[in-house]
């Protein structure tokens, strides 16, 4: 492994922007492949996949949540070690590092303590209203939160990974977890016949995986940030966090959405309740194939223009972002595509419920007909 950050100063920024996004959209697709698998396999448990499907439907905006606290210090500290790097301070970049490394390790102490102690409260704000649907929306949830450490260590230290210019890195981190997660499924779930615990478990295994590599490709020598444990610094941390709160928010605000939609639907769903909020499941599932994406465009691109900003070259930051946005609305036009002729064959593989599918299919081809917009808020925002 070696140092590539110099190149985002020097390289043409076409190439750059395709070096960097493609693969850190890659990553994403591969992260969208942790919820989508599990929700494949336990929509297809014999007799219980449909219920079971809906419960851990309601658990997604509660993952999403957990998530965001993720991005709120990986999109918050990255940028600024780019920036520390354009400007030749390593030691300042080490800090950062340091400092990013230690907030994500409490926040996610404090989010497997909240989750955990209030996650009847959780559940029955997003959506768990029959018993049967809380008793799948609770094991699932119960043995996910066990894994936040490891979730959010991997999610968020894969920016700092991407924001040295190595996106090939982090993106294998996240294929190593996602690999981990299609092979543990079928044995947690079906071999083990440990059904949604299975699925919980067999994705907090495969975070594991993933988390571990990207704490030992920061630990690398050849690194040109290496992670080392510094200290702490409470002013760095204010700098990351007050950077951050705009991705942060962006994703949360995802979570706040789906609390509404899946207590919509469940309040004017009627007796209809727990399979409109399946359908819902299988919806968001192919949403978040185009948002996490989109969200890989932005974030993987992010230190070219750190880089060159600190470096005073303007006309650098302002090609970079004509590029950024034109592949966003290239992928997010291709996926409208995708979800008004294609989302069938898409749906079919989490259920073989005729009147599932067909909802599912109307939901995916409403849902996204202003998923294009989205370019411009994934970029700029």
């Amino acid at each position: 492994m070696k140092d590539n950050s110099g190149r985002l100063g020097t390289e043409k920024i076409w190439k750059l922007v395709l070096q960097l996004a493609i693969p850190a959209m890659l990553a994403q697709f591969v992260n969208v492949a942790y919820s989508i698998v599990d929700r494949i396999y336990i929509g297809n448990i014999p007799e219980i996949g449909g219920n079971a499907l809906a419960g851990v439907g309601v658990c997604g905006p509660i993952v999403t949540l957990i998530s965001s606290f993720a991005y709120l210090v990986g999109l918050g500290g990255a940028p600024l070690m780019a920036i520390r790097l354009g400007e030749g301070e390593e030691k300042r970049a080490r800090d950062i590092l340091s400092t990013g490394f230690l907030l994500l390790v409490v926040l996610s102490v404090i989010l497997t303590a909240a989750v955990f102690f209030s996650k009847e409260l959780l559940l029955g704000w997003f959506g768990a209203s029959t018993p049967e649907l809380f008793s799948y929306a609770e094991e699932y949830l119960t043995w996910y939160v066990f894994g936040t450490l490891f979730a959010i260590l991997a999610a968020g230290l894969n920016s700092y990974i991407v924001a040295q210019g190595c996106a090939k890195l982090g993106m294998t981190a996240s294929l190593i977890g996602a690999a981990a997660n299609i092979a543990l499924d079928p044995v947690f779930i079906f071999t083990l016949d440990m059904g949604v615990a299975g699925a919980a478990i067999a994705t907090v295994l495969s975070q594991v995986l993933s988390a571990a590599f990207s704490v030992l490709v920061l630990m690398s020598k050849n690194r040109a940030v290496r992670l080392r444990i510094n200290g702490f610094s409470g002013k760095t941390a204010r700098k990351i966090l007050t950077l951050g709160i705009s991705p942060f928010l962006i994703i949360a605000t995802d979570s706040v959405m789906l609390l509404a939609l899946n207590g919509v639907l469940q309040r004017y769903g009627g007796e209809n309740g727990d399979l409109y909020i399946t359908a819902a499941t299988i919806m968001l599932s192919f949403m978040q194939v185009i948002t996490m994406p989109l969200g890989g465009i932005s974030s993987g691109t992010q230190p070219i223009l750190s880089y060159n900003y600190v470096a005073c070259r303007m006309k650098r930051i302002k090609e970079g972002e004509k590029w950024i946005l034109f592949l966003a609305i290239l992928f997010t036009f291709v996926m409208f595509l995708a979800a008004q002729f294609f989302s069938e064959p898409f749906v079919s593989v989490f259920t073989r419920d005729e009147a599932l599918q067909a909802l599912s299919v109307r939901f995916i081809r409403v849902y996204t007909l202003a998923i294009i917009p989205l370019s411009f808020q994934y970029v700029f925002v």
